[in-house]
């Protein structure tokens, strides 16, 4: 039940509060670094069906004034962000991140594998120290004990040791060759001087962080843990208590600005809370990805598109990059638009074509 020291919220509230948490209201951030400083995290996934995940996340926030290689340039050059778990990550998240990756690992089977390949560690330590930067496949598989293929690495157990070693905060990814990553030792990527925080102090921080990214999340949410950051509220037709950030509470005096249409990538943070989309965005997303073709309803990719503060669509476009064309094989809206707001739509449609440098071809 509402009470005094909750903030009530209506639904419109909620939208509002999330969708510019998540730097898709009507005014656009300037660049990447504030991107990545306001979500936390800008998720890297190689499928590419308009454009791979990182780029169409950036592009939906910035529009046609992002380039690619501006990624590139302030992860590697300039180690404004960091590549770690999946994402890229502003460089200011890390002091928080590193007390929980020196207690890392949880698992006793983890902790066990690398007991186990202790001479392997080292020995990818070493060559690290030795030649580094080097990619993956330049460094001999010498482990004694094998994780088995889990469909998503393979028998070299080399990207696996990696991987935990990122974890621990003892390598990071010192930069790309195309999808590849190049790996060094963190001490010769990770900046030398950064704050040392204690866990508890660091787990409030990131917990504060992860609410400012999302605006708004169930108090004991598994897909979005915010621990007691913000302050408490409920939200219309929810029995549940939630979780705000006192400044999106601040934004709502401000006026409305109207919003404006995204077309999502898939894999894009504001879709991760299914539990969240469905309450707040009356939205019952599903990645048909892995559905069988006669399964689909909306297309293998399809992106949702977000119009202001609601979910209207998704469309089901790709990439034709030998013909120089962005195929729109349809555009399903879950209500029939009206003229403007086909006209707005088709609108974004050609922005992306025009981002990705070809025509537009519709079906």
């Amino acid at each position: 039940m509402p009470t005094s020291d909750r903030h009530e919220l209506t639904k419109d509230e909620a939208r509002r509060i999330i969708v510019r948490a998540q730097l898709l209201d009507a005014e656009r951030p300037g660049d990447v670094v504030e991107v990545a400083e306001q979500l936390g995290a800008v998720k890297i996934d190689p499928t590419s069906v308009i454009a791979p995940c990182e780029h169409t996340v950036l592009w939906s926030r910035i529009g046609y004034a992002y380039e690619p290689g501006q990624l590139k340039d302030v992860t590697e050059r300039d180690r404004l962000l960091f590549e770690f778990d999946g994402a890229f990550r502003p460089i200011g998240l890390l002091p928080l991140m590193l007390p929980a990756m020196r207690r890392w690992p949880h698992r006793a089977s983890t902790a066990e594998w690398l007991e186990a390949n202790g001479a392997f560690r080292q020995d990818v330590l070493d060559r690290l120290r030795g030649e580094g930067p080097l990619l993956a496949k330049d460094i001999p598989d010498t482990a004694r004990v094998s994780r088995p293929p889990d469909g998503w690495s393979g028998a070299n157990q080399v990207p696996t040791m990696l991987d935990f070693l990122s974890r621990q905060g003892l390598v990071a990814v010192a930069g790309r060759e195309g999808r590849n990553r190049r790996w060094d030792l963190a001490e010769r990527v990770y900046p030398a001087d950064l704050p040392d925080l204690e866990f508890d102090e660091a787990e409030s921080l990131l917990n504060e962080r992860r609410l400012g990214a999302t605006g708004l999340a169930r108090q004991k949410s598994p897909w979005t843990p915010v621990g007691q950051a913000g302050v408490p509220a409920v939200i219309e037709g929810s029995t549940a208590t939630w979780r705000v950030d006192p400044e999106a509470l601040a934004a709502l005096a401000e006026e409305d600005d109207g919003g404006r249409v995204a077309f999502l990538n898939p894999y894009d943070g504001l879709l991760f809370d299914r539990p969240r989309l469905r309450e707040i965005f009356d939205f019952e997303y599903v990645l048909e990805q892995f559905k069988p073709k006669a399964q689909r309803r909306y297309g293998f990719f399809a992106h949702p598109i977000l119009f202001g503060d609601r979910f209207v669509g998704m469309l089901d476009a790709r990439l034709d990059a030998a013909a120089r064309l962005l195929r729109v094989d349809a555009v399903h809206e879950f209500f029939p638009f009206d003229d403007d707001e086909r006209e707005i739509v088709g609108a974004e449609i050609a922005e992306l074509a025009r981002w990705l440098g070809v025509e537009v071809a519709e079906a």
